[in-house]
């Protein structure tokens, strides 16, 4: 579990029927399957029941991802012929590919499954003559100069290599860089409408931040590169407007990759550069280069129909990060997006008997839909949370109990977090009228959108909680109080 699965699920009811995240439910399972096919190719003795086993646990990934619908619709009427040539050169170059690119309604372009992909198909096969890494830019010309740069890394001399290579005629790659877009629309290239279509998200921040490294960055590099090697770095290939698209090249399709000497370099990698994030992946293990093979394999781990667009999992993240470095949102509900929340602790206090009161050093919120718990003293917030607003009003609490003080201080939280929240869904406004708004500001108010959702439910179960808590305080006044875990009568 990562730290958010963690931080939300304590104090969570988590049934046997449910599980925390698709992916981490799809690690889990992938953890037993490997375990069983292992111990197979020790265990003679056991060989039946081992697959028995092995079979069960299929049985449940199968079912696992029959769970997962999305629907592929694909534009026939796009041009693809440029993605035909790369998957034609892949394959002279001894690229593996069951997939095929196409133009996907909601994702632009993808890959879709040839055929019925079963767990363990291995769907690409790229050979790492054709992975794109630093060793390009150490047999360029480039290197001589470059390498003299006080604390450049691999990852900039690849920036800068790509703005050029991006005009080369004669290069390697230049089919590759053929189906590259002229635009990539990430937040990176938001303009001032969406920038401004943004306030009241922290959204927001994240990009300002962002252009302000980059700017910096650039800034360090230029003109005095420029200016001292004109041959090498021709002013008109490395304008900021070039260095940003390189940038946004290498956020959205920049994959790490751990090769056979144990470096993990950060690489593109052409063709597998089509598949999609989706938090219900179907490739969730890739990024090391096969030893034996010299080449980099994409497995399916869960099974993917014919006609049906394949998804690989970038990783656990936010759909923040995802608008800013990749220009998207994802479909269905991402576990990872939340909403941090700024809160005094008081690091290292301790109780009497010298027990630490919490673990946790920052608080966040996340869609209350994605909860297990909505019982009172719970209402699906996280528990962490609601502990220490707990112990900022009595720096004393230890255990949840339905005291009269206790419920009175429940609505006092409740009330407080609802407020504060209300006030953040009044700085998420957005117009309803959007058909003539530019991409970026589309994209800006559907983030806004997202927010707004999270926001509300975090209200709405404010108000809910509210009620509960009236109810038990009606209860405690006509019958007394009790401890809400051990049912301990108080005085």
């Amino acid at each position: 579990m990562t730290q958010v699965d963690l931080y939300f699920s304590v104090g969570d009811v988590l049934h046997a029927a449910e599980y925390c995240s698709f992916r981490n439910e799809l690690e889990a399972l992938h953890s037993v399957l490997s375990l069983i096919d292992n111990r197979i190719m020790s265990c003679e003795n056991m060989l039946a029941v081992l697959q028995v086993l092995r079979k069960s646990t299929l049985d449940l990934i199968y079912e696992l991802g029959s769970k997962i619908r999305y629907e592929t619709t694909i534009f026939e009427n796009i041009n693809v012929d440029r993605e035909k040539r790369l998957l034609q050169w892949g394959q002279s170059n001894g690229v593996g590919a069951k997939l095929y690119l196409a133009y996907v309604q909601g994702a632009g372009r993808g890959a879709i499954a040839r055929e019925d992909l079963k767990v363990g198909d291995i769907a690409l096969d790229i050979p790492v003559s054709v992975i794109i890494s630093e060793d390009v830019v150490y047999e360029s010309d480039m290197f001589t100069i470059l390498e003299n740069i006080n604390g450049i890394s691999s990852d900039t001399m690849l920036l800068l290599w790509s703005m050029k290579e991006k005009h080369n005629g004669d290069s390697r790659f230049r089919v590759y860089f053929d189906t590259l877009p002229e635009a990539f629309n990430t937040g990176l290239s938001f303009g001032i409408d969406a920038i401004m279509a943004l306030d009241g998200t922290l959204l927001l921040e994240e990009i300002v931040q962002a252009k302000e490294h980059l700017r910096l960055q650039y800034d360090a590099l230029f003109p005095s590169l420029l200016s001292d090697h004109p041959d090498i770095f021709p002013p008109e290939l490395y304008s900021w407007e070039q260095f940003l698209w390189a940038c946004e090249l290498w956020y959205s399709n920049g994959m790490k990759v751990m090769f056979p000497d144990g470096k993990l370099r950060t690489c593109l990698i052409p063709i597998a550069g089509f598949l999609n994030h989706s938090v219900c992946p179907h490739i969730i293990h890739y990024g090391k280069v096969d030893s034996t093979t010299k080449s980099l394999k994409f497995p399916l781990s869960r099974p993917c129909k014919a006609g049906e667009q394949c998804f690989l999992s970038y990783g656990h993240l936010s759909d923040s990060h995802l608008v800013t470095f990749y220009g998207f949102l994802t479909q269905g509900d991402n576990s990872n997006d939340v909403i941090p929340l700024d809160i005094d602790v008081a690091q290292g206090d301790s109780l009497k008997d010298g027990s630490l009161m919490s673990n946790w050093t920052s608080y966040m919120v996340r869609g209350t839909w994605l909860s297990k718990n909505h019982g009172i003293f719970h209402y699906g917030l996280p528990s962490p949370l609601l502990d220490e607003l707990r112990r900022s009003r009595n720096p004393l609490f230890r255990t949840i109990t339905d005291t009269h003080v206790n419920l009175e201080i429940e609505l006092e939280i409740l009330d407080d977090l609802r407020s504060t929240f209300e006030d953040m869904i009044e700085t998420l406004a957005s117009p309803d009228d959007r058909e003539h708004c530019c991409w970026d500001v589309n994209l800006a108010l559907e983030f806004k959108d997202l927010q707004r959702r999270i926001i509300s439910s975090i209200v709405a179960s404010c108000y809910a909680g509210s009620k509960l808590v009236e109810q038990e305080l009606c209860k405690c006044k006509n019958l007394g109080s009790y401890s809400y875990f051990s049912n301990e009568q108080h005085p």
